[in-house]
C-alpha cells in the first residue's frame, strides 16, 4: 500500500468538497467538522468531477452536479440513480495536523 501527505487538516474547510491530486489519482477531500473522507473525484454514471458538486454534512452524501447523483462519503456507494456503481473510497488519516490517505 501506499501512502501520501495531502495537506493540513486546516486546509480542508468542513462541509466542503475539494479536489486533490496524488500522482496518477484524482481525489476528493471532504472534511465534516473533524471527520475527513476521500473518494476518487470522478462521478461513476458519467465520470464527472464529484469535487464539483454540493456536501449534504448531515447525512454525509456528496451530489454529483452534472446528474444529482448521490454517494456516501463512508462507503462510496451511490445512494440514487443515474448512478449504479460505488466509487472508490480510500483510507484517510490524521497525523500531527497533517492529512494522510492510503490506497
Amino acid at each position: 500500500m501506499k501512502s501520501a501527505d495531502i495537506g493540513e487538516l486546516a486546509d480542508f474547510v468542513s462541509g466542503a468538497a475539494r479536489a486533490v491530486r496524488v500522482e496518477d489519482r484524482e481525489l476528493v477531500v471532504v472534511r465534516i467538522d473533524d471527520d475527513l473522507y476521500v473518494l476518487d473525484d470522478r462521478c461513476s454514471h458519467e465520470a464527472f468531477w464529484l469535487s464539483d458538486g454540493d456536501v449534504d454534512v448531515e447525512n454525509r452524501e456528496i451530489e454529483c452536479a452534472r446528474h444529482g447523483a448521490m454517494f456516501s462519503l463512508e462507503s462510496g456507494e451511490p445512494l440514487c440513480l443515474p448512478a449504479t456503481s460505488p466509487v472508490a473510497r480510500y483510507d484517510v488519516a490524521l497525523r500531527d495536523g497533517r492529512v494522510e490517505v492510503t490506497w
